[in-house]
This record gives C-alpha cells, structure tokens and sequence, in this order.
C-alpha cells in the first residue's frame, strides 16, 4: 500500500496500529515480583514447588498458572475477513484484534499464533502440539472446506474447547436474531423456507445450527457461486452435499421466489430489488456481506416495507457482530474448565442471547449507541455489543449447559449468581 494512496481513514488505521507501541496487545504481570523475596517465589527456587504440583496432577496446572484464562487465537491466513489469502503473517493484525476483544469484553488472555502450515495436516499437527499451554482454541479465518476438517480433528484430539468463530460464532449470533425475527413476523422457524447465499465456513455452520433448532433442512436451500446446490451437481464437496435437494430450482432468483428467509454471508450487490419483491409476505432479510451488503438496507426497505433486516454493519439496526458471543461463550467454558463447546453449549447461548433482546435496554447502552430509546420489535433484534448484562448472561447460560451436558471438569463458580 503506497503512501499516495492511503486515505485518511486508512492512514489513522495504521497510525492507530503502530503508535505510541507496534500492535494492539502485550502481556503483563499478574504477581509482584519487586523484592528477592517476591522473584525467588516467581522463579527459583520456589517455581519448582507448582512445577512438582503439576507433574503428579495435571489438573493442578488450572490452580497454579494462567492456563484456564488463556486462549490461542489460532489462523493459518488463507482466508482474512474479505481479503482472502494473505498469508499468516498478514493476518497477524486482524488476530491481535481478536485478542483486543476477548480481554475488552471477556477478560480473557490471548495469545495469538500464526502458523505456516503446508496442509491443513501440518496445521492441524501444530496446534496439537502447543495446545498444552491453553484453556481454549479460537480458529480464525481458515478457509472453507480445509476449517471443516482442521476443526473436527483438533476436537477429536484435544481435550480443551476448540471453536472455529467464523463458523459457530457466526452461526450464534445469526440463529438468536433470526429466531426474534421470526416470531415478530408470526413466523415459526420449523416452516420457515430458508434461503442461505454462500456456502462456506459461516453458511454451512450457521444452517447446521438452524436444524439443530428445529429448522427443516428439506426447507433449506443453499446457493454457492454456480447456483443452487442439488442433487444433480457433481461438483460438491461433502459439506454442501449435506444440504444437497432434490430440486428443480437453480439460480438464486428461483430460490428467493416465496422464501421467507434470506441469510447472505457471500458478497456485496447480489440480490436484487426484484428477487427481495419475489420472498414471501412479511420476510427476515440478513444481509451480513460487509462493508457492502448482498442487498443495500435502502434499496431492501424501500422494495418491502413488511421485511426485518439485519446487516454486519454498525450503521444499520440489527448488526450481526461476533463479538455478542465469542467472549462470553469462551468466559463460560473457562470457567468451568470445559472440554469442548459442544452443541448444546451454542444453543444456551443463542437463547441467552434472544431473550436479552427481549429486557429493558439500560440507560448506559442508549448513551453508547446515541440513542433515545431501544426496544424489542424489527430494529432490535439482538443485543448491542456493548451492552454490560452480556458478561452475566451468555457465560453462566454456556456454563450451564457444559455441566448438564457433561463436558464441564469444574463445578458451578462461586462467583456466579445461584443455579435456578
């Protein structure tokens, strides 16, 4: 990028990044460590005291150092927001923004990793190999299909939680709004027909959730850049060829006519003022291509004034953000320890997330957003990210659901409200 070219919003960006210190997050000292006293407890001798601890129980290693607060913000850079292939190294800004989050939202530690990795074999090998140090695995922009396979081995192998955001986080969010959407348009998710533009990371694991919830995948329609994907095609790989139909429907315009959902996770001006004219009465339109989404909010709203929107944009109503969820589900598998973050664990969040869409918005968020008022109904969908009830409703909820599903190696915190 040359410096003649930079605007200045792009040139505050990399101010921004590199001053008064490169990058946006560091470590700190959790001890004092000011008097000898205070570093031979640090280091030696007395280091080698939870160091015995840990060898005769490696639980000890929760208790004795910051492992259970510690998460690895993990990419291989082949597929960095909508840049795309850009290496790992490139991608290391967009990872330490990622830890920026988690501690801003969370108060959860990062490190984060970018790996060269040949195959997703090699990456898959490395993360194996480090993962000793972590409480928890955040994937982040690996490409589609090679995230599918690089996750579900990582799982298999690991004993901690590892979550892939650009899937399930995505997915989360997408599932708590449209289900708010859904019910303000006196529509029910199981006979809704749901139309999915893009078939990637986001796409197949936010309709994957959507089933899991009670969506009929027989309703489900899943469009990639040829078209419709039907059993006719022999172009699939298996992750579209589980939402594979029997149809004789093939362009995106043929899929929209009569659907009463549309989830864009694909790219910017895809769908027409025509095709929106064609979805059924009263429709839920989530166009989340950003910056620029599938269709325009102004152009959607004035081709349909019965329709609920929601975009990846903070300018519009209905933001679908990520960061309403990957703080505060990994808050809530931390602190119970968590082997993984199963599939139950995603549903109490998303319920835990449309139900605080659903409470009196405190005054402290309308002044963050600038806003007179805020209430349940087309504009308010889901939760704002800055909304402070996030950290004491999504982790007890996450946490909840990892003991009764039995993935949960501590009890109940103590620091948590009681248990109904």
């Amino acid at each position: 990028m040359s410096k003649q070219a930079l605007s200045p919003r792009d040139q505050a960006a990399l101010d921004y990044h590199a001053e008064p210190k490169p990058g946006k997050i560091a470590t700190a000292i959790t001890k004092p460590c000011t008097t000898q006293a205070e570093l031979s407890l640090a280091y030696t001798p007395g280091v080698a005291v939870p160091v015995l601890a840990i060898r005769d129980n490696v639980a000890d290693a929760y208790r004795y150092t910051g492992k259970g607060n510690l998460v690895a913000v993990i990419t291989d850079g082949t597929a960095v927001l909508g840049l795309g292939n850009v290496g790992p190294l490139a991608g290391k800004p967009v990872m330490e923004g990622k830890g920026v989050l988690f501690k801003r939202f969370a108060d959860i530690d990062v490190f984060d990793i970018e790996v060269e990795a040949e195959s997703p074999q090699a990456f898959i090998d490395t993360v194996s190999r480090i993962a000793v140090t972590f409480g928890g695995i955040n994937l982040e922009d690996i490409a589609a299909p090679h995230c599918f396979e690089i996750e579900a081995a990582l799982q298999q192998r690991l004993d901690i939680p590892v979550f892939h955001d650009d899937q399930h986080g995505t997915a989360i969010i997408i599932a708590a709004g449209l289900l708010n959407a859904l019910e303000l348009q006196g529509k029910s998710l199981a006979q809704a027909r749901i139309v999915c533009l893009g078939a990637g990371a986001a796409g197949i694991a936010s309709m994957r959730l959507l089933v899991a919830l009670g969506a009929q995948r027989d309703n489900i329609m899943l469009v990639d850049r040829k078209g419709v994907i039907h059993g006719g095609r022999d172009d699939l790989n298996a992750y579209k060829r589980e939402f594979a139909l029997a149809t004789e429907r093939r362009t995106l315009a043929q899929a929209l006519d009569g659907a009463d959902v549309f989830v864009g996770v694909s790219g910017p001006d895809l769908v027409s003022r025509e095709m929106l004219a064609a979805m059924a009465p009263r429709p839920v339109v989530f166009a989340l291509s950003n910056p620029v989404p599938e269709i325009r909010s102004e152009i959607a709203r004035e081709a349909r004034d019965d329709l609920i929107m929601a975009t990846g944009r903070s300018d519009y109503p209905n933001q679908v953000n990520n960061v309403l969820g990957f703080p505060f589900i990994f808050r809530g598998a931390l602190d119970v320890q968590a082997r993984s973050i199963n599939r139950e664990m995603e549903i109490a969040a998303v319920h835990a997330l449309r139900g605080l869409a659903r409470l009196p918005v405190p005054a402290e968020v309308l002044q963050a957003y600038g806003v007179e008022t805020l209430e349940f109904g087309p504009d308010y969908i889901i939760p704002k990210p800055f909304d402070p009830r996030l950290i004491d409703v999504v982790p007890p909820a996450v946490a909840k659901a990892a003991i009764a599903s039995g993935v949960a190696r501590a009890p109940w915190p103590l620091h948590y409200p009681a248990q109904d």
